[in-house]
């Protein structure tokens, strides 16, 4: 009766190791030369045990959690690809030829970094913790792209947002931003899933090169807006170049990030409410503000006075789509060609894509003066 309790509880004690071992994932087989030998996955123990995890439970497991980076990007990683059904990506290549965590890069200009995870031909992902600047982050991620083979799609999380940015050649630039409570919903799952499975579906349909003849054509109907209205050839170019340098200037931050797309914006409804705060912004002296923004003095001789084109509301119309296209994707050469075209009525028929290397019209070395000297 002894004997057969023992075994009985040895039965039960065995089963609930076995338990264990399986929901790790981890069981013990007989090997060939070694009394046994350790597999990690729960299919090679016969088991359909899936390693996935419910949006639900992802977006509730890490919604409070106040985990620093270190301690909780890979948990988090490999947590968001079982969430969207992912295969173990370390199952999937074991040898780190196609896919690492911690990836370390040249980066551009000299020195080593590290990507906190790769995958080839799909994504470079860096991970700060939460409310941390990722804009900061993206720019490691440029500085690392060419030495991790130009993913298509260089992504940055603090936990909270996901945010994807498209790294594809000649196209323009997206950016798709998925905060935890999208992933409760089929179109962020789809994207999730995608980012996974299918980074290509990220890219945009458009190319740079639409967007810069784009940019041009609606700069020609601006100028033929204002020749109608009686308006010399002269003051409508030197009035639309200054625009156009607001547009590029506000892409890289030479003004505050928006504001003068902003300002077009609401203008639109209030054309006289535009013309008067236009004219106010160009006429500002070095380091004035505008509203509550420090605007810095653009030297050359471009905003010397503060006249001004007045707009109506459709000629708003068509700046306000003119300042809606991606300015980052621009190319700025082959916009200045064909913005000098759209200034001659006799050369609209050459509004065409020209093929010329990139270079930015304004830059701090050569467009914006520091503080003026006491």
């Amino acid at each position: 009766m002894i004997d057969r309790r023992r075994r009985q509880q040895k039965v039960i004690v065995a089963g609930a190791i076995f338990f264990c071992f399986a929901r790790w994932g981890v069981c013990y087989t007989v090997g060939p030369s070694l009394p046994y030998s350790v597999t990690t996955s729960s299919q090679e123990c016969g088991l359909d045990m899936p390693n996935t995890i419910t949006p639900q439970a992802f977006v509730d497991k890490w919604r409070d959690t106040a985990l620093k980076e270190r301690a909780a990007a890979q948990e988090h990683f490999i947590d968001l690809a079982a969430s969207s059904t992912t295969p173990p990506l370390v199952e999937d290549d074991p040898t780190g030829v196609r896919f690492a965590f911690g990836a370390g890069a040249d980066k551009q200009g000299g020195g080593q970094g590290w990507a906190d995870v790769w995958k080839r031909g799909y994504f470079a992902w860096e991970y700060k913790g939460k409310h941390a600047n990722l804009d900061k982050a993206y720019q490691q991620l440029l500085l690392y792209r060419e030495s991790l083979t130009n993913p298509p799609l260089l992504v940055v999380s603090d936990l909270d947002r996901i945010i994807i940015h498209t790294n594809f050649t000649n196209t323009v630039k997206r950016t798709i931003t998925l905060a935890l409570a999208d992933l409760l919903t089929t179109e962020g799952m789809r994207q999730l899933r995608a980012l996974f499975y299918d980074p290509d579906s990220f890219r945009a349909p458009q190319t740079t090169e639409q967007v810069t003849r784009d940019a041009a054509t609606e700069f020609a109907r601006l100028a033929e807006h204002l020749r109608k209205w009686g308006h010399e050839p002269e003051r409508i170019a030197h009035f639309l170049i200054r625009l156009l340098f607001c547009l590029f200037a506000e892409d890289i931050e030479l003004l505050p990030k928006g504001l003068f797309t902003r300002l077009i914006d609401r203008g639109r409804q209030h054309p006289d409410h535009f013309n008067r705060q236009l004219r106010q912004l160009f006429g500002e002296r070095p380091w004035a503000t505008f509203g509550e923004h420090a605007v810095p003095h653009f030297n050359g001789g471009l905003f010397d006075d503060d006249s001004i084109v007045e707009l109506d509301h459709d000629g708003l119309i068509i700046l306000h789509h003119v300042a809606s296209l991606d300015w980052s994707s621009i190319e700025p050469s082959i916009l200045g060609t064909l913005f000098e075209r759209s200034l001659d009525p006799g050369k609209r028929s050459q509004l065409g894509a020209l093929h010329q290397p990139r270079r930015h019209p304004c830059s701090r070395r050569a467009g914006a003066d520091g503080p003026a000297a006491p």
